[in-house]
């Protein structure tokens, strides 16, 4: 059965999100590990680091990935930015790497009008720059499908695998798959036969070995649109018949699958939203 849970906030410490998944049930999580709102924030110190490492132990360890902060873009033209990104995204790999975090999902950027190619070229040039001056070893970077809009990249199988195989440090790169994103981007999951589609292409242009973790969002918008708006489960274009077929899909059984779905403090949502696929899984 595919491990099912959500983003958490960090908010009054880092450990807290422990509690708030346990809260609503969830199998895995998903956080960012600094207000993703700041380029530089405090070194990690000892007793926050211990305090996660006894939260996470407490929680059995559940799969966990990190999200870096929206403020990078490795493929910005503007000289200013394109270094703040490098080294905030190098400081994000040393602390996921501090926390023992196995995962840092990261959107692959925005071209800014320099058109895709070039967009593409800078992002991996950047991207192992910010690698090389982490020292980090750990760490896999997973690079998530993006809705393709305005300028940013990643909205395409082929622009992920020209990301993994032109990268120096590929064999630290995989994929995480938002399905808002894949499908604003044109990826019908709805039916078998397009989700059988959907995932051959993805295989076939990528490797399903490099695919690591979900998103599970429904879609505000419909497919193709390119437009990213995160909707509940089963309350968007994509309605519940896609999310039937890939929580069933048995290549899939152990992923992790976090929601990213808008709710309140209270978490009335995510408990809702769980509920819903929970009742996909068929025995």
């Amino acid at each position: 059965m595919s491990l099912l849970g959500a983003h958490m906030s960090i908010a009054g410490g880092l450990h807290l999100a422990f509690d708030r998944i346990r809260e609503v049930g969830g199998e895995a999580l998903q956080i960012f590990t600094k207000n993703q709102r700041q380029w530089h924030v405090p070194p990690l110190d000892e007793d926050l680091v211990a305090a996660f490492l006894k939260s996470w132990e407490e929680s059995s360890g559940i799969p966990l990935a990190a999200h870096d902060t929206y403020l990078i873009n490795l493929a910005t033209n503007d000289a200013i930015k394109l270094e703040k990104s490098v080294s905030a995204f190098a400081g994000e790999l040393q602390r996921t790497e501090r926390l023992e975090i196995e995962y840092l999902i990261m959107h692959p950027g925005s071209h800014v009008g320099q058109g895709v190619e070039a967009g593409l070229e800078r992002f991996v040039s950047n991207l192992d720059r910010a690698l090389a001056l982490s020292g980090t070893s750990r760490v896999t970077v997973l690079i998530e499908t993006t809705a393709g809009q305005g300028s940013s990249l990643g909205s395409t199988f082929e622009e992920l695998a020209t990301i993994l195989s032109a990268s120096h440090f590929g064999g630290r790169l995989g994929v995480c798959f938002d399905t808002c994103h894949a499908f604003a981007a044109g990826y019908d999951i709805r039916t078998e036969a397009s989700y059988r589609e959907t995932f051959s292409r993805f295989d076939e242009v990528i490797g399903m070995d490099r695919l690591k973790f979900f998103h599970l969002n429904d879609s505000k918008r419909g497919l193709g649109s390119h437009v990213d708006r995160h909707e509940h489960i089963g309350k968007g274009a994509i309605g519940l018949a896609g999310f039937r077929l890939l929580l069933n899909d048995t290549r899939f059984r152990r992923h992790p699958m976090v929601l990213e779905t808008p709710k309140g403090k209270d978490l009335k949502e995510d408990k809702e939203n769980l509920r819903v696929l929970r009742s996909l899984l068929e025995d």
